[in-house]
């Protein structure tokens, strides 16, 4: 019965350590730059964008050109955020073995 208390003092624990980790993720902002920094998209760190910023000379370019650096500006943060997120989530879970564990971004 030791080994099954103690493992459940290892969930608890990995539990609080997630929820900490969860609650700092939620405070992280990325930014990703497209275009020589004409274009540059502000994350938060749950993926949702909170701001966009596009240079008055970029706007005279064609209408495909705009989105595609958008697109690429929202990719470039997004790669950003998945790294952040992964490292703060392997720094909660380090030492428990969770083999597979992928942050759902």
């Amino acid at each position: 019965m030791t080994d099954f208390s103690k493992i459940l003092d290892k969930a608890k624990e990995l539990e609080a350590k997630m929820k900490e980790s969860h609650e700092k993720i939620k405070q992280i902002r990325v930014e990703g730059v497209s275009g020589s920094n004409s274009v540059k998209v502000i994350l938060d760190g749950e993926g949702e964008m909170q701001k966009i910023e596009i240079s008055n000379e970029i706007l005279k370019e064609d209408k495909m050109v705009i989105e595609d650096l958008i697109i690429a500006a929202h990719n470039n943060a997004k790669a950003k955020l998945k790294s952040i997120t992964t490292e703060e989530i392997s720094k909660a879970a380090g030492g428990f073995g969770i083999p597979g564990f992928k942050w759902p971004l």
